[in-house]
């Protein structure tokens, strides 16, 4: 139960002494109730007013439990002689609310229950007017009204649930986290707001210190081990009034991890491992996997696998995997059953980050694994990864290269058959003994042509093809002198009519497909046939290269401007090749300086702005243009002609296909054959024939304005029956006067047209069957003889003999 104190200081100074003093030149005396204070300073009077009270402040107590307003003080003033004219005013904060004020006596009350927590003092105003008057009697005067406190506010802590941590094994005294209450009572009155700390739950593990919150660890290293207990929940309270009895508590809780610190090492889940795997598993290949645990977490429980000994050290490899922490072990070096069927590695795991104050460097664990090789059915192996072999490019079809070996690896020794993987041997030039794996010529080589060769041979298990095995051969040819050396361009050069004899007129060299080892040695001389009658002579340099000499000091343009100088080149090597190489040398006239100035029509031709082969390139450029004038030319004319009929929609004078059946006998308004026997009926026909409704009406552009015919009034008639040769004829004339008739058509299209019109002709003794005929025929039809023809046509008789009242 919470107790209040109430108090009441009033501090009223009134009716003060009247005192005479008289300090630095100044002096105070009553007249008449006025303090006067005067001064020597001058002959001017200094005069001061007294008031009628001084008081500073009012003090009351929070939260104010009575039923009647709570007194607070007395105002009173020396105007006020008692005789009820003095009226008391109050103004301020909270006046006539929270305080009132008895005008005629001055007692000042407190109207409800305050609390210095929400505000702590109220600043107020007051004074005293003449009832009668309402004039001031005093000047307004300022005051305080301060709130005592009282405990009435529990301790605040700032959270309501704390987090910290610790590493594990630490010392006593270890510092976790800090906690922070606040009391929102007076903390310069009294100890409401003095705060003392202490744990309610936590022993024995933790302690607070009293007076700042902070909490420590209260047991030995060896007490707090995560691996043992790694969450605490810890219950602080502060207590107000200093911890004493009475004071108000506030609680906190605080949850408190040990974190991990590496004091465990790694160990194996067991000391012996066994795994399998094939002998013909590839290096990288896994092989099993092994497990280590570690009560420790996080880095501290990254271990690393080594193998340490063990007549598999270099067969295996152990790495681990970052996810797992496992230790995977994967081959190394290819396997082989029938020459080592088991290994056996010694292994050791350790942390990769060791603390020294726990654990000592040496912290670590060893396991024993057995790797058995397991027996597969392997493909042949070559006793070589590659092979490479020499032959010379002359050697005959048949002749062995070389050969290559195979072996089956497995205990069965299965013969091995060879074969050429024909994907690298598309020119089939060579073979493979399928049982001895020699490798012949099948086709003559060239080294000039490919100097290298490469082909796969592939080796088979004769009763298991399945198993094969491939290996690259690479297969050089040898040069041997086979090529002649010629020239290594084509040489023209010229000579000056007037020169002198020996004079250098070309330099040549040669070329040879051939690559004897010592390098290549040519010899130049002139051929034997142009030794004697020769205008030039060849003098060998030594170095590959030969002098083009003149051997006359003129010569005439007129007489012979083109010699054809016959230089023989032989090879050096074994056996000797020789071949014979012509230079043009052209006549030209020269400047004193020795610089062509003119030369024959060929010399020009061949000059090196105008050589043959521009003048060819030249001719070719010009015929191609030619060809396309003439291409383009001839398009243009076939572009103006347009195509007889554009499409199906033209309806200048065409018969439009329509693909339909007909309307039968009813149908008058299609095309009528019966026109081309009739000409003298076509105008006729054209104007008292309704127009039809699917075909735009092309009367413009069939007759001119001078040549339409005139209208007709008569019907269509039944033509009679005449000869082939006659309606032959009369289609014909009537097929010509429509083309005149289009030819004079000043409104006709610019654009021929084709007109096709269907004859069918009256060879025939039943006539036509056509609806078409039908309509040239003002006669009715009699239909009562398909009755005769029998079931089959019982439908049609029906439908066509049938009088016009049946179906009006």
């Amino acid at each position: 139960m919470r107790t209040f104190f109430l108090g009441i200081v009033c501090v009223l100074c009134l009716g003060l002494s009247l005192d005479a003093l008289s300090l630095s030149g100044w002096r105070t005396e009553t007249l008449d109730g006025e303090l006067t204070e005067a001064g020597t300073t001058g002959n001017k009077l200094l005069k001061r007013v007294r008031r009628g009270w001084m008081w500073n402040q009012f003090f009351l107590q929070e939260e104010y439990t009575g039923s009647d307003y709570q007194y607070i003080g007395k105002l009173q003033s020396d105007q006020d002689h008692g005789n009820g004219l003095v009226k008391y005013v109050l103004s301020g904060e909270g006046a006539g609310t929270i305080f009132v004020i008895d005008e005629n006596n001055g007692d000042l009350h407190a109207t409800r229950r305050l609390d210095r927590e929400e505000k702590a003092f109220y600043i107020l105003k007051a004074t005293v007017v003449n009832k009668r008057t309402g004039h001031k009697l005093e000047p307004e005067t300022e005051f305080k009204v301060k709130l005592h406190d009282i405990n009435d506010n529990e301790p605040q802590f700032s959270k309501e649930v704390y987090t910290g941590s610790v590493p594990e094994r630490s010392d006593i005294g270890t510092s976790v986290i800090q906690v922070t209450a606040t009391d929102a009572d007076d903390s310069m009155y009294g100890n409401s707001a003095k705060l003392i700390y202490s744990i309610s739950q936590g022993h024995p593990y933790f302690s607070v210190d009293p007076n700042t919150g902070v909490i420590h660890t209260a047991l030995g290293p060896a007490d707090m081990d995560r691996e043992q207990r790694e969450h605490y929940q810890v219950v602080i309270e502060a207590k107000d009034m200093a911890g004493q009895r009475g004071g108000l508590t506030g609680t906190t809780t605080v949850n408190i991890s040990l974190t991990d610190v590496n004091d465990n090492p790694p160990r194996f889940t067991q000391s012996i491992y066994q795994f399998r795997v094939p002998e013909s598993s590839k290096s990288g290949v896994p092989v099993g996997k092994i497990k280590a645990t570690d009560r420790d977490i996080g880095k501290n429980a990254e271990m690393y696998f080594t193998i340490v000994s063990g007549d598999g050290m270099d067969m295996f490899d152990i790495s681990t995997d970052k996810d797992t922490q496992e230790g995977v072990i994967t081959v190394s070096k290819s396997l082989d059953y029938e020459k080592k069927p088991s290994y056996t590695v010694e292994i050791q795991v350790q942390n990769t980050q060791v603390d020294t104050r726990f654990m000592s460097a040496g912290s670590k664990d060893m396991a024993t694994v057995r790797i058995a090789v397991e027996d597969v059915d392997e493909p042949p192996l070559f006793d070589k990864a590659s092979y490479l072999m020499e032959v010379k490019e002359d050697a005959a079809v048949g002749v062995a290269v070389g050969s290559v070996s195979a072996i089956d690896p497995d205990g069965a020794r299965s013969i091995v058959r060879y074969s050429i993987d024909r994907r690298t041997d598309m020119d089939r030039l060579f073979n493979v003994h399928p049982g001895n794996g020699s490798v012949f010529l099948l086709k003559s080589l060239d080294r000039e042509k490919t100097a290298w060769h490469n082909i796969s041979i592939i080796a088979t298990e004769f009763h298991n093809p399945r198993q094969s095995s491939h290996v690259p051969v690479y297969i050089r040819l040898l040069d041997i002198n086979d090529n002649a050396p010629t020239f290594a361009t084509v040489y023209e050069t010229f000579v000056c009519e007037r020169t002198k004899a020996g004079q250098r007129i070309q330099t040549v060299s040669a070329v040879d497909a051939d690559e004897p080892s010592a390098g290549h040695k040519f010899f130049f001389s002139l051929a034997p046939e142009g030794t004697h009658r020769s205008n030039f002579t060849v003098r060998d340099n030594g170095d590959n290269t030969a002098g083009i000499l003149t051997r006359r000091a003129s010569y005439s343009r007129r007489q012979q401007s083109v010699y054809l100088v016959s230089v023989v080149i032989t090879d050096g090597d074994y056996p000797m090749q020789s071949s014979t190489g012509t230079l043009t040398v052209r006549v030209c006239t020269c400047d004193r300086d020795g610089n062509m100035e003119l030369c024959n029509a060929e010399a020009l031709s061949s000059s090196p702005g105008l050589s043959t082969g521009a003048i060819i390139a030249i001719l070719l450029c010009a015929i191609i243009l030619l060809m396309i004038v003439v291409l383009f030319t001839a398009l243009k004319r076939q572009r103006k002609q347009e195509p007889l009929i554009i499409s199906k929609e033209d309806v200048r004078d065409n018969v439009v296909s329509y693909n339909d059946e007909g309307g039968g006998e009813e149908d008058t308004q299609a095309f009528d054959i019966g026109a081309l026997r009739h000409l003298d009926t076509v105008a006729t026909l054209e104007e008292s024939s309704k127009h039809r409704r699917d075909i735009v009406p092309t009367d413009t552009l069939l007759y001119p304005p001078h040549r339409r015919p005139p209208p007709a009034t008569s019907g269509l008639m039944m033509p009679p029956m005449c000869t082939a040769s006659r309606d032959n004829g009369k289609v014909r004339e009537f097929i010509n006067q429509r083309v005149l008739e289009n030819n004079c058509n000043p409104t006709a299209p610019p654009y021929d047209s084709l007109a096709t019109y269907a004859y069918e002709g009256a060879g025939s003794v039943a006539e036509s069957l056509s609806s078409l005929a039908s309509a040239s025929s003002d006669t009715e039809q009699d239909y009562h003889y398909l009755s005769d023809w029998g079931p089959r046509f019982r439908k049609l008789a029906d439908l066509y003999g049938a009088e016009d009242s049946d179906f009006s």
